[in-house]
């Protein structure tokens, strides 16, 4: 008779769902990434940066901020674009792998580190910006979920604020992920003031669109239902 397996834990099953995911499926031979990819990429980078006038007075040059998940590198450099100082930003991820390949692309002085952020050591209240983009729809597990939560939430300074991007419907042909719908973003962060903008067409959509025209995807991009994400500013109290 086999012995039953134990089960693995939750960060080791994301390892293994990212592992699964296909890398640059839309993408030129060439490796120039698709259209859509580009324009969702560019819509979300103006949004942030509408958000960050209209709710943060602090100099950019003068945030600090930790970005949850950093994947690649691919986040961080927007954020460099927008006008962080990457002496005072931070990037955090499960994968080692992930972290290796942020750092050749992203300056020297942005701090890397591979390791489970809901564990993350480093002194609470440091981080005027804690920024995650589809990490919890990437978590299965609500204890975990919740345990990042809290992290984020005592990593980041009395009057910053989390920034947090990620979809809030579920993918029927994925089973790797779940949305994370906006009364679980809520309860996540009781004691936050969330404001939230529908961003992001459908991928599907965004996918026919784009390779129709462009003009496509901006008319059906306009219609706040056809978006599957939200973007969102949860701020912590001074007090």
């Amino acid at each position: 008779m086999n012995e039953p397996q134990n089960p693995i834990s939750e960060q080791d099953a994301i390892k293994q769902r990212y592992a699964r995911r296909p890398l640059g499926r839309d993408a030129a031979p060439n490796g120039v990434p698709a259209l859509d990819t580009i324009m969702r990429a560019q819509a979300r980078e103006r949004a942030l940066a509408r958000l960050l006038v209209s709710r943060w007075a602090k100099p950019l040059a003068a945030t600090s901020v930790l970005e949850v998940g950093c994947g690649e590198g691919a986040n961080l450099l927007q954020l460099l674009r927008l006008g962080f100082n990457p002496a005072l930003m931070h990037g955090v991820d499960l994968r080692s792998g992930a972290v290796e390949a942020a750092r050749r692309i992203v300056p020297p002085s942005v701090s890397l580190t591979a390791a489970d952020a809901s564990k993350f050591e480093h002194a609470g209240g440091t981080f005027d910006l804690v920024v995650q983009a589809t990490v919890f729809s990437s978590i299965l597990d609500d204890e975990l979920q919740e345990a990042l939560a809290r992290r984020m939430w005592s990593l980041t300074a009395p009057g910053g604020a989390i920034v947090w991007y990620d979809f809030t419907y579920n993918n029927p042909s994925n089973p790797d992920v779940r949305g994370v719908p906006i009364t679980r973003i809520k309860s996540l962060f009781p004691d936050a003031s969330v404001i939230l903008r529908r961003l992001t067409l459908a991928p599907p959509l965004a996918r026919f669109a784009a390779k129709v025209h462009p003009s496509l995807y901006a008319l059906l991009d306009a219609v706040p239902w056809l978006r599957t994400h939200v973007l969102a500013w949860i701020a912590k109290p001074t007090a």
